[in-house]
């Protein structure tokens, strides 16, 4: 449905998450994306107060616009002047969104969205159904937006979303991954039976399967801590970096359509695509299975 390929560049980073990024880094980023064959850019408001969309948008802007494509959300708008992560509020009303949308593309200088989601709306149910979520039926209707769904950390609601609308994709982050496998039991299920396409983001959990100690973006309990140099352990045994499992673990199921991965720095990008092309054993598999 995404037509973009398997893996895809998250953007949170480039808008400071856990550390600010410069300018010539961000955009070295895009750039190093672009040439190892990643099209699908997913991106938001929230990160960095603009700052990820503008920062995206700049990499992409001499691209052929046919060749990719870029995701970004609603639900969250900017205060006026607003930096850092502290500038938005949550809005998740009609022309809230219809607003949204027309300042992330003054942002990312595009003329389309190919992809628009509902961001995070786990207190506003109701008014995310009816308001924003309605407005992004419109445009896809208007054929303004190719697809649309919601992004979320947690699956109760999206499982919700997918009886009660009629989305494209969900964006399902940290809840399909080789540690935490949440979404397996009833949401993914209900996207392969409804033909709703699945992007899997927060693969290494906050860093956590990536060799660091957050978790949920803070500081990964003992139980996770414990759990996850058991997975390293059987990774090593098939003499498998953690990592490379974490990365593709999410695209072995069907619903699962595009794995992103958020990168600070070039060589981050490197090693994600790296991690994502080799040619991981069966035995490994049946042992995380």
């Amino acid at each position: 449905m995404l037509g973009a390929g398997p893996l895809g560049l998250g953007t949170a980073p480039l808008g400071g998450l856990y550390e600010a990024v410069d300018e010539d880094a961000a955009l070295a980023v895009v750039d190093r994306a672009w040439d190892l064959g990643l099209r699908f850019f997913d991106t938001a408001p929230y990160y960095g107060s603009g700052l990820a969309e503008r920062r995206l948008g700049e990499g992409l802007r001499r691209r052929p616009r046919d060749a990719f494509a870029v995701s970004t959300k609603v639900g969250r708008l900017l205060r006026p002047d607003a930096s850092g992560w502290e500038g938005a509020y949550f809005d998740f009303s009609y022309d809230a969104a219809l607003r949204s949308l027309e300042e992330s593309l003054e942002r990312l200088q595009l003329d389309r969205i190919d992809v628009a989601l509902v961001h995070d709306p786990d207190d506003h149910f109701d008014e995310a159904l009816t308001g924003g979520f309605a407005a992004l039926a419109r445009l896809r209707d208007e054929g303004v937006v190719r697809a649309i769904g919601v992004g979320m950390n947690q699956v109760e609601l999206l499982v919700r979303f997918a009886r009660e609308a009629d989305p494209d994709c969900f964006l399902v982050a940290g809840r399909y991954t080789v540690l935490d496998r949440t979404a397996a039991a009833e949401l993914l299920p209900l996207c392969e039976e409804r033909g709703i396409a699945v992007i899997a983001g927060g693969v290494f959990n906050s860093g956590v399967l990536a060799g660091g100690d957050t978790f949920d973006y803070r500081a990964a309990p003992p139980d996770v801590t414990a759990r996850v140099a058991t997975l390293r352990a059987a990774c090593a045994r098939w003499d498998v970096p953690l990592p490379a499992a974490a990365v593709q673990f999410p695209h072995r199921h069907r619903a699962v359509e595009c794995v992103l991965v958020g990168c600070r720095s070039a060589a981050e990008v490197e090693e994600d695509v790296r991690l994502f092309g080799l040619d991981l054993p069966a035995g490994l598999w049946d042992e995380l299975a």
